[in-house]
């Protein structure tokens, strides 16, 4: 681990992860990017591009699953669960209230207005955090057909995304494997 990077305590585990589902709904990842790597120094560049990764394999939300890793490399069990609750905690009491107030106005013309612009906002900020991260990761001819024909395959066949994954996974770790000649390094 990089000396320059900073060990969180717990309490800080869940104020940072809290700040993170305060401020935001649906694609929280830039804001978790920003936070783990550029404000809080908990982990470098690389550190959440293989957290990132590991954490879209996994079943479940991405963010809760970045929120268990981190917590549970940093304090274990407890980390992890402090970790999940400061982000969830906040979100899950607007969220509901929200639910109520567009159960009772999602018929009018503004609330629908206001989700086409959120659903674009999201899109966007998931883009940027993408571009930020593609000049760190390793570059090889496979990994970017391996990319091409994920996204062909979700976005213009529309594929399940299991499915998908259970084909790319393996076709992925296979050529990484001979891509290092075998020897597993």
């Amino acid at each position: 681990m990089n000396t320059e990077l900073i060990k969180p305590r717990r309490r800080d585990l869940f104020a940072g992860f809290f700040s993170v589902g305060i401020t935001g709904f649906g694609g929280v990842l830039p804001q978790a990017h920003s936070m783990l790597v550029q404000r809080r120094r908990w982990l470098s560049e690389g550190d959440f591009a293989e957290q990132l990764g590991l954490c879209q394999v996994l079943p479940g939300p991405n963010i809760v699953n970045m929120a268990v890793s981190v917590g549970a490399r940093f304090h274990g069990a407890m980390g992890a669960m402090v970790a999940v609750s400061g982000l969830l905690l906040a979100p899950m009491v607007i969220v509901l209230l929200l639910a109520s107030l567009y159960g009772r106005y999602r018929q009018l013309p503004l609330v629908e207005q206001v989700m086409h612009g959120l659903a674009s906002a999201a899109a966007g900020l998931l883009l940027a955090m993408a571009l930020r991260l593609l000049p760190r990761l390793e570059r090889r001819g496979w990994s970017a057909l391996v990319v091409i024909a994920t996204f062909a395959a979700i976005a213009l066949f529309r594929l399940p995304l299991l499915w998908v994954l259970l084909a790319t996974i393996p076709l992925a770790l296979g050529l990484a494997w001979l891509s290092k000649g075998g020897r597993g390094e």
